[in-house]
């Protein structure tokens, strides 16, 4: 099986090698440090699956999800993260992945969930398949964070975290422009009026 292993850290990208390295040939992996740099590899290769970061600088992941499954939908797609399941693993999965996993998973469940990709079949961790059992026991009328885009909520947390505009626009690398847009866009969906309100709805809701 062919794997493109998409992730912005190099160091991760060959510890990432070298464990399906030691799965006796049955993988061989190329590396891609952004989300433009994994479209143009994909357009020229054949792949069975990506090992897709969620955290790609100014491309998310899960923008370059959006791009793989408009131009290859059958192809397996397993997201990593430093994140736990509570945060990204629903989105993912509905944004198309194959599979959610933490940064801390084991290589045994690594190529687990690649396998089921490479065959178009979805892999949850027991932690993601209760977070849908939860999911789907949860009223009609849904809170209003999960109305935001993968990148407001990416804001949200930081700026519930005390991040100024100017450190958000740096750890996402974008503009303090796009930033401000971002967070008024927060402020607007959720129906907020300052941070104050804004830190006490993330403790509210988990988030």
């Amino acid at each position: 099986m062919k794997i493109l292993i998409v992730d912005d850290h190099m160091i991760i990208r060959r510890g990432l090698v070298q464990i399906l390295d030691e799965f006796d040939g049955q993988y061989q992996s190329e590396q891609a440090a952004d989300g433009v740099e994994a479209m143009q590899k994909l357009r020229k290769g054949s792949f069975d699956a990506v090992l897709l970061d969620v955290a790609l600088g100014e491309r998310d992941g899960f923008d370059v999800l959006k791009s793989v499954r408009s131009e290859f939908p059958k192809l397996g797609v397993v997201m990593l993260s430093v994140y736990p399941e509570t945060q990204f693993a629903l989105r993912a999965i509905r944004s198309g992945a194959n599979a959610y996993l933490n940064k801390g998973c084991s290589p045994q469940e690594l190529t687990q969930a690649l396998q089921m990709a490479c065959a178009g079949q979805v892999y949850l961790t027991p932690a993601t398949a209760n977070l849908m059992a939860n999911d789907l026991r949860k009223p009609a009328d849904r809170p209003p964070h999960e109305r935001l885009s993968n990148r407001e909520m990416q804001v949200l947390r930081l700026m519930a975290q005390g991040e100024t505009v100017q450190h958000i626009a740096q750890a996402l690398c974008l503009s303090g422009n796009t930033v401000s847009t971002y967070r008024a866009r927060v402020f607007e969906k959720l129906e907020l009026k300052n941070l104050v309100d804004l830190v006490n709805y993330t403790k509210l809701h988990g988030l």
